[in-house]
């Protein structure tokens, strides 16, 4: 794709139904757990995100280096696999990557008798990792790092000696993710007790077991986001979310109801619709829903709905600096957001001058350039959105999509 693209204005969307992504968060954990299973089931309806191949790609290699890109699950999980797996390995990533610090799992995998080290800048990819048999035992982490740390950890550890008990201090961030975790090796035959902020996994060994990936509830919020700034009445339908879902971000159904869109599970998939009824303002604590921020953010600030968002400390780490960058992109359409700089972004329904021509940076980041997309629908002038095909992270077919309801993006020249 071009280097950037237009989005014209668009006044309504065509009735359709949407094949959405697998979920590459369960295709990457379900990758880990099959690899450790020595399964010789693959695993059904793989995400074909960035991220998925990257971790198919370093599984499936006969080297002992590693480049997995931006894909930070990757990074971590991998990390984390690599750690037990006799041999040396090294792994690196993207510039964006190498500033995206890694030093608790390395720490807490060293603490559990890894051996991992820096090649360059302290606390950063890239690692040297002296993988062997861990022993496990007793760990402590604040709650609120990364739950992809959390999960690396989880799903390796009941090939450590002693198991792990795991404590998690203070307040736990993305608990959902966590959750999601430890039912998924559940499924490969290791239950978990986690009891308060303790998780203890046993000494044990995956079963293999036939798979299949359900459709991303992240790649789903964007579509709520499209019927929510459609005109009232529009419907759009979702194919392959499951209705009882592991997957936090599943939480958006109930949220995009404040925002004029119901959903409901029929035969045909997950129905939505524009009911025309908005709350007056929006908050929420998005420490379990993280990903959806960018999502919830444009979409307040375009149907004029003030809001605060809070629990985004994790948004510094991202792709990008997720906070600073929604407060430029939105600026730039005269929307003037504040922020704490840390967890918090509000805005009190104030607008500034929007700039005559619009171009949307995106960072490297797929939830920036899927965000602002439907924006379009709230539009009287075209606006660009640069690096298109950061959507390839996570959603590959996201601009195909929109095309398919009506969309009209063309390549800027």
């Amino acid at each position: 794709m071009t280097q950037s693209i237009h989005i014209l204005p668009l006044k309504e969307v065509l009735k359709t139904e949407i094949e959405l992504p697998a979920s590459k968060s369960i295709s990457n954990r379900l990758l880990i757990l099959n690899a450790l299973a020595y399964s010789p089931y693959p695993i059904k309806n793989l995400s074909d995100s960035d991220d998925t191949r990257a971790m198919l790609g370093a599984l499936n290699s006969s080297t002992n280096h590693f480049d997995v890109g931006a894909a930070g699950t990757t990074m971590r999980f991998l990390t984390a696999y690599l750690a037990k797996i006799v041999g040396e390995w090294t792994i690196t990533g993207s510039e964006r990557m190498k500033q995206r610090p890694i030093h608790v799992l390395v720490e807490a995998l060293n603490r559990l008798g890894a051996r991992i080290e820096y090649l360059d800048k302290e606390g950063y990819p890239p690692l040297r990792i002296y993988g062997s048999a861990l022993k496990g035992g007793e760990l402590e982490l604040p709650g609120n790092v990364s739950s992809q740390y959390v999960s690396a950890l989880l799903m390796i550890a009941p090939y450590m000696l002693e198991g792990l008990s795991l404590t998690l201090t203070g307040d736990i961030t993305s608990r959902p993710y966590i959750h999601m975790t430890l039912k998924q090796m559940e499924a490969f035959g290791v239950k978990c007790e986690w009891k308060g902020n303790t998780i203890k996994v046993p000494n044990a060994e995956y079963k293999p077991v036939e798979t299949r990936v359900e459709a991303d509830w992240s790649a789903a919020s964007y579509w709520f986001e499209v019927v929510a700034f459609a005109p009232k009445g529009t419907t759009v339908i979702l194919k392959g979310l499951n209705r009882y879902s592991w997957q936090g971000d599943s939480e958006v159904a109930r949220l995009f109801e404040g925002l004029g869109v119901k959903s409901k599970h029929s035969s045909r998939g997950l129905e939505l619709l524009n009911i025309g009824e908005i709350m007056s303002s929006f908050k929420y604590d998005f420490t379990d829903q993280p990903d959806l921020a960018q999502t919830f953010a444009v979409t307040c600030a375009f149907l004029g709905v003030p809001f605060k968002l809070s629990g985004l400390h994790t948004l510094k780490i991202k792709e990008t600096d997720r906070i600073n960058a929604l407060v430029n992109e939105l600026g730039k359409f005269g929307f003037l957001i504040e922020t704490n700089n840390v967890d918090c972004i509000e805005w009190s329904g104030k607008k500034g001058e929007a700039l005559d021509k619009i171009s949307v940076a995106t960072y490297k980041d797929h939830r920036m350039a899927m965000a602002f997309a439907p924006a379009a629908l709230k539009m009287d002038k075209p606006f660009v959105i640069e690096d298109p095909s950061v959507v390839s992270k996570s959603y590959p077919g996201f601009w195909d999509d929109l095309k398919k309801v009506g969309f009209a993006i063309e390549d800027q020249k």
